[in-house]
C-alpha cells in the first residue's frame, strides 16, 4: 500500500468513526471528534504521542482564536434579546410592510436577528414573531416562516462571527473583513432565492396555519425598549468594525490611521467594543438595571460552552489531518484534476453535513482537509473558499440534525412535511449559495 493510499484510507476511516459515533452511537460530537482524531493518527502510522500533541495543539489554537469570539457573540445576542431590541426590530419592520411584502420583511428580520445570534437562539426568538404575524395576516405559516428561517440559516453559514465561518477563516487564514463583506454579498441573493421565492413553491406543498403556541398574552413585553435606529446601529456595529481592516487595505491607509483601523478591525476587539457599547444601547436604553445586565451576560455563556468544545475538537481533528499529511494528499489530488477547488470544498462539506447532521462539524472538517490548498490561493479566493465550505455545511438538514426536529416541533409538521419545506429550503440555500460564490469568483 502506498503512503498516499494509506493516508486517504486513514482519513476515510477517521471520518467514518466520527459519523458512526455521532449518528449511531449518539455520542457527543466532542468525544466523537476526539476519538476520530486518534483513529486517523493511528491509521496513518503516526506515533500516538505525536497524534496527541497535534490534537492538543489544534484544540488550543482553535479555542484561543474562536472561543473568545463565540463568547462575546453570545453576550451580544443575549443583550439584544433581553433588552427588547430584537422585538423593536421586528415590530418596526412588520409595521412598515404591506401584506404582499410580508415574506420579504420576514426574510429581512431573519437575517438581522441572525447576524449577531446563533441559529438555535435566533430560531427560538423568531418563532413567536412568525406565529403572531401569521395569525394577524392570515398568511400560511410556511409562507412567512421559510423566508425567516432562510435569513437566519444564511447568516449562520456565511457570515462571521458565527462559529462555522469563524473556524473556517481561522483554519484557512482568510481575511476576516473581506470574508465578511463577500459573505454578505453572497447571503443577500441566496436568502432571496431560498426565502421568499422558494416559499411560494413550498406553500403549495405544505399549507398549515399558525398554532396557538405563543399567543399574545404569553409573549414577553418590555415597558421600555431601545429605539429602532439605536438597535439597528448597534447590531451593525461589529460588522462595520470588522470591515475596518479591509477598508484600510482599499484606501491604502498609512501611519496611525492604518494601525487604528487594523486594531479595531481585529475580531476580538470589534466584538469587545460592540458588547461594551451594547451594555448601554441595549441594556440601559432598554430600561435594564445594571445587575440585570450582568445577569444577562452571565446567562449567555452556559449554552455556548458545548459549542466551544465541539469547535475546539474540530480544530484538533483539522490539525491531525494536516500533521499526518492527509490534507496535502487531498490538495495534491485536487490540483491534478480539473475540478474547481470551490466545488470540491463544497462537496466535502456536503458529505460531512449529510453524514453527521452538524454544520459546524462539516465546516471544521472540510476546512482542515482544504487548508493546504488555501496557501496557493489569492486573498479573495481564500475568502470564497470559506464561503463555499459554508454553503456546503447547510445542505439538506434531515433527521440527524437537531435543527430539523426543532423546526418540525415548532411548526407542528410531520417528518414528510418538514423535509418538503425546511430540508429543501436548506438545500436550495446551499446550492444557490455555491452558485453565487462561483459567480463572485469570476469578478474578484
Amino acid at each position: 500500500m502506498s503512503d498516499s493510499t494509506q493516508l486517504i484510507l486513514a482519513a476515510l476511516i477517521g471520518i467514518a468513526v466520527i459519523v458512526v459515533l455521532i449518528t449511531v452511537a449518539k455520542l457527543h460530537p466532542f468525544l466523537s471528534l476526539t476519538l476520530g482524531s486518534l483513529a486517523v493518527g493511528a491509521m496513518a502510522g503516526m506515533p500516538m504521542a505525536d497524534v496527541l500533541e497535534s490534537f492538543s495543539t489544534g484544540v488550543g489554537d482553535t479555542v484561543a482564536g474562536v472561543g473568545m469570539l463565540i463568547a462575546l457573540g453570545a453576550m451580544f445576542g443575549k443583550l439584544l434579546a433581553d433588552s427588547g431590541g430584537a422585538d423593536q426590530i421586528v415590530d418596526t419592520i412588520i409595521g412598515k410592510s404591506s401584506d404582499r411584502m410580508l415574506p420579504w420583511a420576514m426574510a429581512g428580520i431573519g437575517a438581522l436577528i441572525g447576524l449577531p445570534m446563533f441559529f438555535e437562539i435566533g430560531l427560538v426568538l423568531l418563532m413567536p414573531v412568525i406565529f403572531l404575524v401569521s395569525r394577524r395576516s392570515g398568511k400560511s405559516l410556511i409562507a412567512l416562516g421559510i423566508p425567516a428561517l432562510a435569513g437566519l440559516s444564511a447568516m449562520h453559514g456565511f457570515v462571521p462571527p458565527h462559529p462555522g465561518p469563524l473556524v473556517a477563516v481561522d483554519a484557512l487564514d482568510a481575511d476576516l473583513g473581506l470574508t465578511l463583506g463577500l459573505g454578505v454579498l453572497v447571503a443577500i441573493p441566496t436568502i432571496i432565492v431560498a426565502g421568499p421565492m422558494f416559499a411560494k413553491v413550498a406553500t403549495r406543498w405544505v399549507d398549515i396555519p399558525a398554532p396557538d403556541l405563543f399567543s399574545t398574552d404569553e409573549t414577553v413585553t418590555h415597558e421600555k425598549r431601545p429605539s429602532f435606529a439605536l438597535t439597528l446601529a448597534t447590531v451593525l456595529l461589529p460588522v462595520v468594525l470588522m470591515l475596518a481592516k479591509t477598508v484600510a487595505d482599499i484606501i491604502e491607509a498609512e501611519g496611525i490611521m492604518r494601525s487604528t483601523l487594523d486594531f479595531i478591525g481585529t475580531p476580538l476587539v470589534a466584538l469587545l467594543i460592540s458588547v461594551l457599547v451594547a451594555l448601554f444601547t441595549f441594556g440601559r436604553a432598554g430600561g435594564m438595571e445594571w445587575q440585570k445586565i450582568m445577569d444577562s451576560l452571565g446567562a449567555s455563556l452556559g449554552p455556548i460552552a458545548g459549542i466551544v468544545f465541539i469547535v475546539g475538537a474540530g480544530g484538533g481533528f483539522k490539525q491531525t489531518l494536516i500533521d499526518t499529511g492527509i490534507a496535502d494528499v487531498v490538495a495534491g489530488w485536487v490540483e491534478d484534476t480539473d475540478f474547481s477547488v470551490l466545488v470540491v470544498a463544497w462537496l466535502v462539506a456536503v458529505l460531512i453535513r449529510l453524514a453527521t447532521g452538524s454544520a459546524t462539524v462539516a465546516t471544521v472538517t472540510a476546512s482542515g482537509i482544504m487548508a493546504p490548498l488555501a496557501e496557493g490561493l489569492s486573498t479573495p479566493e481564500v475568502s470564497l473558499l470559506v464561503l463555499a465550505i459554508g454553503a456546503g455545511s447547510v445542505f439538506f438538514s434531515h433527521v440527524n440534525d437537531a435543527g430539523f426536529w426543532l423546526v418540525k416541533e415548532y411548526f407542528g409538521m410531520t417528518v414528510g412535511q418538514t423535509i418538503k419545506t425546511w430540508s429543501l429550503m436548506e438545500t436550495v440555500l446551499s446550492v444557490s449559495g455555491l452558485v453565487f460564490v462561483l459567480l463572485l469568483g469570476l469578478v474578484v
